[in-house]
């Protein structure tokens, strides 16, 4: 086995970023990965700074540990606040993800954007910086999607109290105007159907997933690291979640019917 045939490791801190995991297996669909759940310590939004990057350490130490040639930080809240130590102190090439906010700005007519993510990333200062670089005819009405990640988590992504929360974090972005919607973390996209009901059809909704996917598939290029070749078997793609795994296996129910798919529940 070469480098090449390393896997592309993916870690958030719970199911949410299969979101991501499943755009990068669309663009790359040779390409073996690894998927780490951290869902015993999710949500990272409503953690400090020190606390997000030990636990950023300790999911890229596991990932290492099992050759995986790029790690994809699939957690917004994790790259605004870990991914620069990150990158200082590993080699491997790192991906981060963040609000997709400067596509919005390129696309609204209103002028106002609505940001909807987790506390710890609209309190990072790189979602500072990035926010400072907008014009300032640009308004941005952040919102903290407080109990969101907790919901999807325990399989209630179509509960009442979903609907509730929902409708009372978008609502308020409606009658300010908005026609561009961010969705700051990678558990958001699993809701998009329900935020488009409340929303109507003049809002867009925008989120990373292909843009993630893209420069995965970039930087691997660059570093002459894509897997070029498919064995006769399938592309391995493996997931470890350190909490039970009912949540992760329905999110992946569509792709375990034709993928070689391996879900464990373990500890770490």
């Amino acid at each position: 086995m070469t480098q090449k045939d390393f896997s592309i490791g993916i870690f958030d801190s719970g199911v949410g970023g299969t979101s991501i995991w499943k755009e990068i297996n669309q663009l790359l669909p040779k390409e073996n990965t690894l998927y780490l759940s951290d869902s015993k310590h999710a949500p990272y939004g409503i953690k400090s700074k020190d606390e997000i990057i030990s636990l950023a350490i300790k999911n890229t130490e596991y990932l290492l540990n099992r050759n995986c040639k790029i790690i994809v930080v699939a957690c917004n809240t994790a790259t605004t606040n870990a991914i620069a130590y990150l990158r200082a102190h590993y080699s491997v090439p790192f991906i981060g993800i963040e609000p997709a906010i400067k596509p919005a700005a390129l696309q609204t007519k209103t002028n106002k954007i609505g940001i909807l993510a987790t506390k710890g990333t609209l309190n990072s200062a790189l979602f500072e910086k990035t926010s400072q670089e907008l014009g300032r005819e640009i308004q941005i009405k952040e919102q903290i999607g407080s109990g969101l990640v907790a919901l999807i988590e325990n399989g209630k992504l179509d509960s009442e109290e979903m609907t509730r929360l929902l409708q009372s974090y978008l609502l308020p972005m409606v009658s300010d105007n908005i026609d561009c919607l961010v969705l700051g973390c990678t558990h958001y996209p699993y809701l998009i159907p329900q935020i488009q009901k409340i929303l109507g059809k003049k809002i867009h909704i925008i989120d990373s997933g292909q843009a993630v996917a893209k420069q995965t598939k970039k930087v691997l290029s660059e570093a002459d690291l894509l897997k070029t070749t498919q064995t006769k078997n399938k592309s391995s793609h493996q997931f470890f979640i350190n909490s039970n795994k009912r949540t992760l296996t329905a999110l992946l129910a569509d792709y375990e019917k034709e993928k070689s798919l391996i879900i464990v529940e373990t500890d770490f």
